[in-house]
C-alpha cells in the first residue's frame, strides 16, 4: 500500500493534518494511532448509565480564535458553556482565580468595590524585590497565607516537586480579579462538541483519501507500507528510541465515579490543594449540558509517567528542557518528517492553541 503522508497520532494535531492534506492538497493519508480510538486525550464515551463522560479528564475548548471556532464547526455542533473553578481549602470552597468573594470568604473581609479590591491586594505581597524561584513569585503576588492556602499544596500535587524548585514563570501569571467575575476562562468561545469528540474526530477524518489505523503502532505499520512524508505527533524521545534520556512527564490517574443525584458540585472543577490524595474533581453535565437523574464526576490523582503511561504535562524543569533541546536538534536532521504537537515539542498546549498551531503550520509549510 502506498500513501503520500503517514501521520502518527490521531488527537487533534493528527487529525487537523490529515484532513487538510487531504482536502487542500489532495494527497493519500494513513492516520495510525496505538490507542483504539480517535482523539488522543479528548477521547469521550457514554458510560453504562448513559452519561457523556471524558475518559482522561475533562476537555474544554477556549479560544478567542475565530478562525478555529469556525473551522471545528465543520465537524460539529456545540455546547457552550462558561466553565468555573472552586478551592476547597479551610473547610471552604471558594471562587478560583482569586477575586473579591474568595478573599471575602476565606479572610472575612467586606471588600465591594474594584477600588478596595485593587488597595487590598496591593497589601497582600511579601516584598520579594527579585523573586529567585515560583514560589518567592507567588508569595510576592498574594502573600505566604493565600499562597498556602491555595497554590503550595496543589503545586505539590500536581508536579511532585515544591514550588521553590521552579522558575519564577511558573506562578507568574497568577490572577487578582478586583471584582466578583466567578468565571475560569475569559475566551469568546468555550464550548464541548455536542455529540461528544469521537464523533467530531470521525467526521474531521470521513474523506475518501483518509485511511485510519487504530490500535497500531506506527512502527509496525512502516515494515508493511510505503509513504512520502510523515507528520510525527507522538514523543519525540521516543521516536530517538530515547538516546538522551527520557523525557519526565507527570500522568493523571483518573477515578471515575456515578452518583444517584443530579448533581455533586456547584462548578465543572473543584480544586484540593490541601484535602484528600486527589488533585481535583470534575462533573461533566456542567459543560456537557446533559439532562439526567445521575451524573458522573472524576477524581484526578497525580504521578510520574512510567511505561505504557499517558504523558500528559512536560515537567517544567530546566533540566528537562535541555534534554528536550537535544531532541530538537536531532529532529531537524532527519528529512521528510515534520515533528509537531504537544508531546513532538514536549510543551503543553490547549485544544484551542493546538488547533490554531496545526492550522498555522500547514499553511506555512512548503509541501
Amino acid at each position: 500500500m502506498n500513501f503520500d503522508y503517514l501521520i502518527v497520532g490521531a488527537g487533534f494535531t493528527g487529525c487537523v493534518f490529515a484532513r487538510e492534506i487531504a482536502v487542500r492538497l489532495r494527497k493519500r493519508v494513513l492516520i495510525v494511532d496505538r490507542r483504539p480510538y480517535l482523539g488522543g486525550v479528548a477521547y469521550d464515551y457514554h458510560n453504562k448509565d448513559g452519561i457523556l463522560v471524558h475518559g482522561h479528564g475533562m476537555h474544554v475548548i477556549h479560544t478567542n480564535s475565530k478562525e478555529v471556532f469556525e473551522y471545528l464547526s465543520q465537524f460539529t455542533d456545540w455546547y457552550f458553556t462558561r466553565t468555573k473553578v472552586c478551592v476547597f481549602t479551610r473547610g471552604k470552597l471558594v471562587p478560583f482565580p482569586i477575586n473579591i468573594n474568595t478573599v471575602n470568604l476565606l479572610n472575612g473581609t467586606k471588600l465591594k468595590t474594584r477600588a478596595e479590591a485593587l488597595a487590598y491586594f496591593a497589601r497582600l505581597g511579601e516584598p520579594i524585590p527579585h523573586p529567585k524561584n515560583a514560589e518567592e513569585m507567588a508569595r510576592k503576588r498574594v502573600g505566604k497565607d493565600l499562597f498556602e492556602a491555595v497554590f503550595r499544596g496543589y503545586t505539590k500535587k500536581w508536579w511532585g516537586i515544591e514550588a521553590a524548585h521552579f522558575d519564577v514563570k511558573l506562578t507568574s501569571g497568577i490572577v487578582l480579579r478586583p471584582d466578583t467575575n466567578d468565571e475560569y476562562q475569559n475566551d469568546t468561545y468555550q464550548m464541548v462538541p455536542k455529540d461528544g469528540y469521537c464523533r467530531m474526530f470521525a467526521k474531521m477524518l470521513d474523506h475518501p483519501l483518509i485511511t485510519q489505523e487504530l490500535g497500531k503502532d506506527y512502527r509496525d505499520i512502516t515494515k508493511r507500507v510505503k509513504f512520502e512524508r510523515m507528520i510525527y505527533t507522538g514523543p519525540i524521545d521516543e521516536y530517538f528510541n530515547h538516546k538522551h534520556g527520557v523525557l519526565p512527564y507527570r500522568s493523571m490517574r483518573f477515578e471515575h465515579e456515578t452518583l444517584n443525584k443530579e448533581f455533586f458540585q456547584p462548578c465543572h472543577q473543584v480544586n484540593y490543594p490541601n484535602d484528600h490524595d486527589y488533585m481535583r474533581t470534575f462533573e461533566f453535565k456542567h459543560v456537557t449540558g446533559q439532562k439526567h437523574s445521575k451524573t458522573t464526576i472524576i477524581k484526578e490523582y497525580p504521578q510520574n509517567a512510567g511505561v505504557g503511561m499517558e504523558l500528559d504535562y512536560p515537567i517544567p524543569l530546566s533540566s528537562n528542557q535541555k534534554m528536550f533541546e537535544k531532541y530538537k536538534r536531532d529532529s531537524r536532521r532527519v528529512k521528510n518528517v515534520m515533528f509537531v504537537g504537544r508531546l513532538a515539542d514536549c510543551k503543553y498546549y490547549t485544544m484551542g492553541q493546538t488547533v490554531a498551531r496545526a492550522l498555522t503550520l500547514f499553511k506555512s509549510k512548503l509541501w
